[in-house]
């Protein structure tokens, strides 16, 4: 049953869908308010993981709550029986988790707190902090990020429009000749 209910919210190609029926139907150990959860794959013993108030968990993110040395120890001759190794993985208030991060099994991420794409969250990440890397490692202040980011907005406005998008463009093409 739990394999059929994976393959079914993995089906369902709308974010905003998958995460009400997650929260409805309680996956993870508990969901705080303004969660938004984008990964079509639902994690291996998601009742492992525990996410605080706005949380937003971007797509190809990756929650890595065990490990399987156990099967490879237990083919060796170590006199012992190895047993399966898991650990939960608790993420805190105001959090965003960049696309294609991974996650690995007893970390804490506390609160206000960015994790960049791609990055190897092998630790605990402390608050108010921006993490980058393999592994992650911090490279500012939460409150820096949100003080720079006030800095580029356009004002609040979506690229929905042909003069918002010119003005990204010209943007993005200012600070390449500036390099």
């Amino acid at each position: 049953m739990k394999y059929l209910t994976k393959l079914k919210m993995y089906l369902i190609s709308d974010a905003n869908k998958r995460t009400k029926i997650l929260i409805k139907k309680n996956f993870f150990k508990s969901v705080g308010k303004n969660f938004f959860f984008q990964p079509r794959i639902i994690p291996d013993e998601p009742k492992l993981i525990s996410f605080g108030n706005n949380v937003c968990v971007a797509s190809g993110v990756t929650f890595v709550t065990h490990d399987v040395i156990d099967k490879v120890l237990n083919n060796m001759d170590y006199g012992y029986n190895f047993h399966y190794n898991c650990a939960p993985i608790k993420i805190g208030n105001n959090v965003f988790i960049g696309c294609n991060v991974t996650i690995l099994p007893g970390v804490e991420i506390k609160d206000n707190v960015i994790i960049a794409a791609g990055s190897i969250v092998t630790k605990d990440v402390k608050e108010n902090t921006v993490v980058a890397g393999n592994p992650a490692k911090v490279i500012s202040t939460f409150d820096e990020y949100v003080k720079n980011r006030k800095k580029d907005d356009l004002d609040g406005l979506y690229p929905n429009c042909d003069a918002v998008i010119n003005q990204i463009w010209q943007r993005f093409e200012n600070e390449k000749d500036n390099k």
